[in-house]
């Protein structure tokens, strides 16, 4: 079963995309907007850098944003689980006794 995909064009940094993806329209354009906004901050700081240049920063800082969220995301986990056994031991036990 083939998935459907949608089309939309989006602004970045000046330029029109032609985005392709198996999201909705609006969370494309919510991709392209976070996109936008990170090359717009990076050139506001490095204002001689070159479209190029300012993408690959972007895309440094995004997906530095979303490691850091991963490990966050990873170590939340760790950390239910562990509740999880130090709970299941607690029952265990009450309902040992």
């Amino acid at each position: 079963m083939a998935s459907s995909s949608t089309s939309v064009d989006v602004e970045i940094f000046g330029a029109t995309y032609h985005v392709r993806g198996e999201h909705d329209r609006q969370y494309l354009q919510q991709l392209a907007e976070m996109v936008d906004q990170k090359m717009r901050e990076i050139s506001e700081k490095a204002p001689t850098v070159d479209t190029g240049k300012i993408a690959i920063l972007a895309a440094l800082n995004l997906a530095d944003e979303l490691l850091q969220c991963n490990n966050q995301q990873e170590g939340e986990r760790v950390e239910i689980m562990e509740k999880v056994a130090e709970l299941t031991g607690v029952l265990t036990k009450a309902l040992n006794s």
